[in-house]
């Protein structure tokens, strides 16, 4: 009996938002690809993200490696689009002082 191999795609999908997830799961690549630079293994992301099955973990690696410089451009374009919506929000709803705020805020309601 001979092993035919039949070559497989990598199990992720871009989402309406731009945004590569792994299967069909809420997890993304970037996920992924962080925790493996933080160095977890497969079988630990499987453990953290049970929704992912290892086989999608090791193939998102796997693309990860082959595809390094094209994944990296990536995902520095969505955390610079992340900080550019973190500075929107702050600048709507400023950080400083807010404990003080969400207090005040309480006591006005008793």
């Amino acid at each position: 009996m001979t092993l035919q191999v039949i070559p497989e795609l990598a199990p992720l999908v871009t989402d309406h938002d731009g945004v590569i997830r792994v299967g069909d799961t809420r997890v993304t690549l970037a996920t992924i690809v962080t925790a493996f630079h933080q160095g977890a293994t497969a079988e630990t992301i499987a453990q953290q993200y049970p929704s992912l099955t290892l086989a999608d973990i090791y193939a998102a690696i796997s693309y990860y490696l082959r595809h390094q410089r094209d994944v990296d451009i990536y995902l520095a374009a969505q955390q610079q689009e992340a900080d550019g919506v973190r500075q929107q929000n702050e600048a709507r709803f400023p950080p400083t002082g807010i404990r003080s705020r969400l207090l005040a805020r309480r006591a006005a309601q008793y």
